[in-house]
Order: C-alpha cells, then structure tokens, then sequence
C-alpha cells in the first residue's frame, strides 16, 4: 500500500522552494559568509526564519512529521526533544503532528537550580526523537544524544529540515553513534531549484556548484 504523502524527491524540490522563498537561504561568491567553524562558504542557510511564515512552516513540519513516520515507522517514537534552540519550535510542532509528549535539550546545563540538561518530562525507556533545524557534520547531534541517553531513554533518531549533503562523513559518523538521520532538502535539492528559477545569476550558481562538490578545497583556496 502506498503511503498518502510526496514522494522523497517531491518533498525535497518543494521544500528547497520554500526555503528560497523566504529568503531562508542565500548565495554569495564575492563575499563569503563565515559560519561558526570560522571557516567560508559561499552559502548559507536560517531556518529560523521558518517559524514567521505560516504556510511555509505548516507544510514543512507536515513533510518531516510524514518523512519520519514513512522512514523509522508510526508507532517508533514516545516522546519529541528539541534540540536548544533552533530545534525546540520545530520539536514542538512535529509533536503536536505525531500526538506525543514534547521535550527539549539544552547544549549544556543551566548552572543553577536542577542543573538539567533536558527540559520538560523524559522518562527512562522512552523512545525519543531528536528535531533539530539542520545539520552540517552531524557533530552538535551527538552531544543532544547523548544528553538524552543519560536519562536512561533512547536516541536512535534525529530528524531535520535542512541537511548540508555535502560532508560524506556526516550520516557515517552519526551512524557510527547509533543515530539515523532524516531530512527534508540538501544544498543540492536548493541548488537545482535554484537554478530552475533563476533565483541568482549564472556565475554565482556554477561558484556554489564549485564549492559543493569540494568544499574543503573551496575553503582552502578561498581563505
């Protein structure tokens, strides 16, 4: 029986549409924005810039809450976590979709009071999805996991709208962690979207397909 939802490849064009709507993405070659790593790039993405457009962020949490149920099963999950911040009105929205408790994550502990990492009610055994707005290498995932897994439930999943698509080693290393990653569009999805609407000239297109698909050799020339 097949499932009343998109096809991957539907939701991956549609959901890199979105996002150029909004202006939750940009392309720039001649000034590269520089990401928290320090190093450059001539893309970037804010997804928060989600949460102030109503349509957009209906459908987008319809897709990953179908993404996660179509890929990990209907019944896999107890609880929704968030991670801090970006993470938590998403988490809180596919919870809603998926009729489970909502938790969240903080990167490190408060310093006062519980000095608790997670917010809200986690119980041992649960089965906990972890919803972030996007992923790069996977590395921030790992601390949330295992934050998670301290309290005695477990982690298996994360879900998230952007995935970079880009670093070979980001779905390895997360597996290697017991993590399985779930994700809406990549830089690639964005990119032939893009270029179907003409959204940037032709020059700053072919710079980014440059930077994709070696973006550590970009970085080092472009340093």
């Amino acid at each position: 029986m097949s499932l009343p939802y998109p096809t991957r490849e539907e939701i991956a064009r549609l959901s890199a549409r979105m996002l150029l709507e909004i202006k939750a993405v940009d392309f720039n070659a001649e000034t590269p924005f520089t990401y928290a790593s320090g190093l450059k790039g001539p893309t970037y993405v804010d997804c928060r810039r989600i949460i102030s457009f109503p349509r957009v962020r209906q459908t987008l949490m319809d897709f990953l809450a179908a993404t996660v149920m179509r890929d990990a099963g209907f019944e896999a999950f107890d609880n929704v976590a968030g991670g801090e911040t970006a993470g938590i009105p998403f988490a809180a929205m596919v919870a809603e979709r998926l009729g489970l408790p909502m938790t969240y994550v903080r990167k490190k502990p408060k310093g006062y009071g519980r000095n608790a990492r997670i917010e809200g009610v986690m119980t041992e055994d649960q089965r906990v999805l972890l919803v972030e707005d996007l992923t790069t290498d996977g590395g921030s995932k790992l601390s949330f996991v295992d934050a998670i897994r301290d309290t005695g439930a477990s982690c298996g999943h994360t879900a998230v709208i952007f995935y970079y698509g880009i670093f070979p080693e980001t779905t390895q290393r997360l597996a290697d962690h017991g993590v399985r990653l779930h994700h809406l569009c990549t830089w690639w999805d964005v990119l032939a979207e893009a270029r179907e609407q003409k959204a940037f000239d032709e020059a700053t297109l072919n710079e980014v397909q440059t930077f994709l698909s070696n973006p550590r050799a970009w970085q080092a020339a472009n340093s």
